[in-house]
């Protein structure tokens, strides 16, 4: 199923493929503080529309994984994965059609990468 999500002020639009099933929540020092619930899907499975200008991105630690923002807004709109070079995590409260309180999160234990 095709979703299309944005980040709080529109700069930066996005879709994914996804069924919304494997959905998580990360206690890694980052994770914990931004709160988001994340559907995580393959990089091939996402298609960033507008804003590439936009994004700011932040990483720490060994810095593989890639967390974006928008410069504008400040929303966490999607990361590139460090356990999982071809997989991305997406905010689930940036996509149009989606109220993640409708959704469990799984726990993705990443103080343990620490």
């Amino acid at each position: 199923m095709l979703h299309k999500g944005s980040c709080h002020c529109k700069a930066i639009e996005f879709e994914i493929n996804s069924n919304l099933e494997k959905i998580m929540q990360c206690n890694c020092s980052i994770c914990i503080r931004k709160n988001a619930k994340m559907i995580m899907v393959p990089k091939s499975n996402f298609k960033l529309l507008k804003g590439k200008e936009d994004l700011s991105l932040y990483q720490f630690n060994l810095n593989l994984a890639e967390h974006f923002f928008c410069k504008h807004c400040g929303i966490y709109t999607h990361h590139n994965r460090r356990t999982d070079p071809n997989g991305m995590g997406i905010n689930l409260g940036c996509l149009e059609d989606v109220d993640p309180l409708d959704y469990e999160a799984g726990l993705n234990d990443g103080r343990k990468l620490s």
